[in-house]
């Protein structure tokens, strides 16, 4: 596993098993993505699939552009994809001054067609004398191609060149299920429900068939359901939440309601609730557990790191664990077991 970045910026996890390779998340734009793959000695062309865990802008944020240019297949939940598209098409909803103007506009171009419709026949017929009289060429701008036009217009925009000109275009999607294993490559795949404000959001817990190895992910998540807890059971490495201090949020910068949202089941853990998972429900057969998506303006890595290790500390069993934060700046050194 390899953290290119984790927090409210931008998140992206590589997760590696012989010659597969899955993008968990692509949060940051295609450019940085691609630098900070070359930072570990990856590449974006040689990853198998993105799988993406909810719709939210620091997940998907270079998406679009990443899959299309080397062209990666990408795995979403219908729903997460859905929400997606939805996102990159955003209808456009006009003010109620500019609804007036357009419903003004429309009745004065109803009025003249309904008074053309009752003008008196020699009227019509002298109109028509009038543009008779004018050639082709003078009714058209001059700069118009007569003779060619047809044969432009019959050479339409190749279908492929305008489906990519759709900002919601990919080149291959699949779905998967929350609950539903499935394999991409050496690596088997187990999707979780997790609690988060979004459509349909999940975590993954990745299986290297071949070495026996098990790696979790579990970010942005409000609380830690019986459903998670049994997920992230027997696995060797663990990327988990510890979003924000309490008191820290509480007293921070944040309006009200992002600060409710953030509290609530469906927003996000906080590191006393991160602890709590490792103190009562955490089995402590992890190799590795790494601390993400800590908010920069909630939270220090330290104050992260503490309470954290104080929850260790309070289990023998997972005092051979090593603890390592993701950082939002730089990708970590990847962990390889």
């Amino acid at each position: 596993m390899t953290v290119l970045a984790s927090g409210s910026k931008g998140n992206a996890t590589i997760v590696a098993a012989g010659q597969t390779r899955l993008l968990v998340d692509a949060g940051l734009s295609c450019r940085e993505l691609t630098r900070r793959m070359a930072m570990v000695g990856e590449e974006p062309a040689s990853l198998s699939a993105i799988l993406i865990t909810h719709e939210h802008l620091d997940h998907v944020n270079g998406l679009s552009v990443l899959a299309r240019r080397f062209n990666i297949p990408v795995f979403f939940t219908e729903a997460t994809h859905r929400a997606w598209m939805r996102m990159m098409r955003p209808r456009k909803t006009m003010t109620y001054a500019a609804w007036l103007d357009q419903m003004e506009a429309e009745r004065k171009t109803r009025a003249e067609e309904t008074a053309r419709a009752q003008a008196p026949a020699h009227t019509v017929v002298a109109e028509m004398a009038a543009a008779a009289e004018c050639g082709p060429d003078e009714r058209l701008a001059p700069d118009v191609d007569h003779v060619g036009s047809e044969a432009k217009a019959a050479e339409a925009e190749p279908e492929e060149t305008a489906i990519k000109a759709d900002p919601a275009f990919l080149p291959a999607v699949e779905y998967f299920a929350a609950g539903k294993s499935f394999s991409i490559g050496e690596i088997d795949v187990d999707p979780f429900t997790i609690p988060h404000d979004a459509a349909d959001p999940c975590g993954f817990v990745f299986h290297a068939r071949t070495e026996s190895i098990r790696m979790a992910v579990a970010t942005d998540l409000g609380y830690v359901p019986p459903n998670v807890k049994q997920a992230l059971k027997n696995v060797d490495v663990l990327l988990l939440e510890s979003n924000h201090d309490l008191e820290m949020l509480k007293d921070g910068p944040y309006p009200w309601s992002v600060k409710q949202r953030v509290l609530s089941r469906v927003g996000h853990l906080s590191n006393a609730a991160c602890a709590e998972f490792l103190t009562n429900d955490y089995d402590g057969g992890a190799h590795t557990i790494v601390l993400g998506h800590l908010s920069e303006h909630n939270n220090m890595p330290e104050l992260a790191r503490i309470t954290a290790e104080q929850a260790i500390a309070g289990r023998m069993s997972l005092l051979g664990n090593r603890l390592l934060l993701a950082t939002q700046e730089s990708p970590l050194d990847p962990i390889c077991l």
